[in-house]
């Protein structure tokens, strides 16, 4: 595994006072975006409520809590504020299948990764070769890639598939880290991160969201490409910083923060700080490559593009109020 990013040499340095995380990410992280949601937000929260219970995924009363403090729905509606209803919909559906089946993976491969293997060998065998679901899980995910193959053309289905497929290997390779000992670098520990934002497969949605596919030459243009992991990176980057707390609690060993606090052994808040320089040096370049390319651009291109600078914004302001981070607020969490 590689990643795009160099490694950015830097001393740790008193953080800015603050009285909780979410004060020093707002008062340090760069956030160009201007906030903004989707007119469709209540209608996609109640087409996801619907689809995970015919689905039987919130038979569970944890997994429908776990949904209720996630509020896909809302993260689909500020990733995502411009698309058709229809499209919001596949997205607000994915983001919430996605937070299910990660959550899963980490209970299950928690202490043997081994155990992972049939689930997500399931999932491989339903994206790489249309395989008939076992589980209702599967069955999900087989009923989210059905949404995805109407709704998007072929070209962009199959991108879909692939990026998902990129996904499911990466939490193999995250439960693998999470029993090494001694814990992984930070480099394969970004390399890691990047495999398991699960940012990518709705990159074929913004696509689809446009009048029409992207030409392959700018589709896959170097700068393009760049962009799309600048964005990627920087979208999942966000939420690393508000759920350090919880994740620190658990365990957990693939986050941004975490791999800086434990790289200079530094406070959380150091370390939250220097991601944070991190995450702004992305999002400059990820400005910096836009408009060198933008000219450039169809209008398609350029509205592809904005979708990728909208999951970096939605993830931010999501990440701010979600009940899921909410720890993030807590005295305790900066000392």
């Amino acid at each position: 595994m590689s990643t795009t990013h160099e490694e950015i040499t830097v001393a740790p340095q008193e953080e800015i006072p603050a009285d909780n995380l979410r004060d020093l990410i707002d008062a340090t992280l760069y956030m160009p975006f201007p906030f903004q949601s989707n007119r469709h937000e209540s209608e996609s929260a109640a087409g996801v409520d619907t689809w995970l219970r015919t689905c039987g995924l919130t038979d569970d009363p944890a997994v429908a809590t776990m949904i209720a403090k996630t509020r896909p729905a809302e993260l689909a509606s500020y990733n995502s504020p411009t698309v058709d209803s229809d499209v919001l919909q596949i997205v607000a559906n994915q983001i919430a299948y996605q937070f299910i089946f990660d959550d899963l993976a980490e209970e299950v491969g928690r202490r043997r990764p081994g155990r992972l293997l049939p689930m997500l060998s399931e999932s491989i065998g339903i994206l790489r070769d249309g395989q008939p679901p076992i589980t209702p899980l599967g069955a999900a995910l087989a009923d989210l890639h059905r949404q995805v193959q109407e709704r998007c053309t072929p070209a962009q289905a199959a991108r879909w598939a692939w990026n998902s497929r990129e996904y499911v290997h990466g939490l193999l390779y995250e439960a693998v880290a999470q029993t090494h000992s001694p814990p992984v670098r930070m480099g394969l520990c970004n390399s890691i991160r990047s495999l398991t934002a699960g940012v990518e497969p709705f990159y074929p949605l913004c696509e689809a969201a446009q009048p029409h596919e992207l030409a392959p030459e700018e589709l896959h243009h170097p700068v393009m490409r760049r962009l799309g992991r600048l964005s990627a990176d920087a979208a999942v980057w966000i939420p690393d910083l508000f759920s350090a707390v919880k994740e620190q609690e658990a365990g957990e060993m693939i986050n941004l923060a975490l791999a800086y606090q434990r790289a200079y052994e530094c406070s959380l808040p150091q370390g939250v700080t220097l991601a944070i320089r991190r995450i702004n040096s992305t999002i400059g370049e990820f400005e910096t490559l836009y408009e060198k390319i933008k000219p450039e651009l169809c209008p398609a291109g350029v509205g592809y593009v904005e979708g990728m600078s909208g999951w970096i914004r939605g993830c931010y302001y999501w990440s701010r109020t979600v009940p899921r981070y909410a720890d993030a607020t807590a005295m305790s969490s900066v000392h």
